[in-house]
């Protein structure tokens, strides 16, 4: 009622003479075409970029999961020299690698799952230098931890799963640090 009592008397009011379909002058029907053209276009370029974004990602995280599947078939075989430093110096290890990579890391402890660490090697990445920390159980079987930095701080993280040559690498980029389980 209350909104009947304050509107109903516009309803009948005059409609304005610019408001008349059919009135309108050529000048503003040009600017809204090249408005809606410029958008299109806008929008086609930011796209295109967005693609691109997207796919170098996706080609640097495959990477990821390539190198690291490739140190792993390198390295896990190796009876007499499968690490440059062993687990029984390993503070002596994480500092040497952090140091390297440029970045504070960790060794994960796997020994709830049945994994002791073996040690680790600095190996060359895409970029610079790359870390690998190698696990084994009782039965010998053995994974390994690749790690390497990014440049780009901003990834989001991403956890994804990929077979190269018959070794299954978990792969996920979390901030500046790229993670690959072989």
């Amino acid at each position: 009622a209350a909104l009947h009592a304050a509107f109903d008397p516009l309803l009948s009011d005059a409609v304005p003479p610019r408001l008349h379909p059919g009135r309108r002058s050529p000048a503003p029907q040009w600017r809204s075409h090249a408005a809606v053209a410029a958008l299109m276009l806008l929008s086609g370029i930011a796209g295109w970029q967005l693609h691109a974004h997207l796919a170098a990602e996706r080609v640097q995280s495959l990477y990821l999961a390539r190198v690291a599947a490739v140190a792993h078939a390198v390295y896990s075989p190796e009876v007499r020299h499968p690490v440059e430093v062993g687990a029984d110096q390993e503070a002596h290890l994480v500092r040497w690698l952090s140091k390297r990579l440029g970045a504070s890391l960790k060794i994960p402890q796997l020994s709830a799952l049945g994994y002791s660490l073996v040690g680790g090697r600095l190996l060359p990445g895409e970029r610079g230098p790359a870390a690998q920390f190698m696990y084994q159980d009782i039965k010998g079987q053995r994974l390994t931890l690749y790690v390497r930095t990014s440049s780009d701080a901003r990834a989001p993280t991403a956890f994804r799963f990929a077979r190269e040559n018959g070794v299954s690498v978990f792969y996920w980029i979390d901030g500046r640090l790229g993670y690959a389980l072989s």
